[in-house]
């Protein structure tokens, strides 16, 4: 692979580069890296685009801001402008998973006349409401235990899951993948996995005896190793940074997202069980959220997968993004 080290936002952005033709920037999640797009970067440089793999900043090889508010989405989606520019382009197509695609929809809707289409992968958009998701989630989830307000302290999810960046990386990826989300189906009501208020984050997760087919040991050993090095507040910094968001975005509230977008999901995403408030959980996410779009081009969702979209579907997801591409 092509390491470059880009010119960002006032600092520097890791990327894979490679293949020639119109841009594509893919954007990773948490906890995750570059590396998370390993499947589909050739695909789509053999389709005759050239991919930008970014590690997002507090990541791999990227710089580390030490601030919260550094990792607003505002202050990364100016990194993604800034990328596309150190380029040599003057506009690309986006793709996000997880917080990726806040980020991604976020700089398309800062960079209007830079960014030509936008696809996420499990997140879909959600314009700007009354109060920030995260004050939504501290309402939702009062008296009971939900990841991102357990984030929300500095240095405790840090300290628990650098203590074992291997033991914490397998019990995040494996409980939110196809298998751990089916496991945890079955055993809903079972005292061994559930969450008290108390909880830490890794508390009462499934472990099994294998690891999954769509990641190997030697793939999981790239992705402890990003960790080791890195460390992980820049990563829980952009949970931290959600309040923030909310003021920096007002001008976005309640609009529908402008841009040709495409969202791709699996039927057993978790974001599907908490991307919706308590009197809307029976409305399918797909109805939920298809109308917050002026031009949705393709919605696919895939049997069987959780979280980890283009790594548990590689082959379906490269196609469905090649597809939107190559159809605008």
């Amino acid at each position: 692979m092509n390491f470059e080290l880009l010119d960002g936002n006032n600092l520097k952005i890791r990327s894979v580069v490679e293949g020639e033709g119109p841009l594509v920037v893919l954007v990773h999640g948490w906890p995750e890296s570059w590396y998370s797009w390993r499947h589909q970067i050739k695909p789509l440089t053999k389709a005759g685009f050239k991919v930008a793999a970014i590690d997002v900043r507090g990541y791999g090889g990227s710089d580390k801001p030490h601030e919260i508010s550094a990792y607003s989405l505002k202050s990364i989606a100016a990194d993604i402008a800034a990328v596309i520019d150190s380029l040599g382009y003057k506009e690309a197509y986006l793709f996000g998973h997880d917080w990726g695609g806040p980020i991604v929809w976020t700089t398309g809707l800062l960079y209007p006349d830079t960014i030509r289409a936008v696809g996420a992968l499990s997140v879909p958009y959600t314009p700007i409401g009354e109060k920030s998701l995260i004050q939504l989630f501290r309402e939702l989830y009062k008296d009971k235990f939900f990841y991102q307000l357990y984030i929300q302290e500095e240095g405790k999810a840090e300290a628990e899951f650098e203590a074992d960046v291997k033991t914490a990386l397998e019990k995040t990826y494996f409980s939110g993948d196809g298998r751990g989300m089916q496991f945890m189906m079955e055993n809903i009501g079972n005292p061994a996995y559930q969450k008290k208020p108390d909880s830490t984050m890794l508390e009462n997760s499934p472990v099994f005896d294998a690891y999954p087919a769509w990641l190997s040991q030697d793939e999981m050993n790239y992705f402890v190793s990003e960790f080791e090095q890195s460390g992980f507040r820049g990563p829980f910094n952009r949970y931290r940074a959600q309040d923030i968001d909310f003021e920096e975005l007002q001008e976005f509230k309640n609009v529908s997202y402008p841009l040709p977008a495409c969202f791709i999901t699996g039927t057993l995403d978790p974001v599907n069980f908490f991307a919706r408030d308590e009197k809307a959980s029976s409305e399918d996410i797909l109805t939920a959220f298809t109308k917050n779009y002026d031009d949705l081009r393709k919605v696919e969702v895939i049997d069987g997968i959780g979280h980890w979209t283009q790594q548990e579907s590689p082959e379906l997801v490269t196609n469905y993004m090649t597809d939107f591409l190559t159809n605008l």
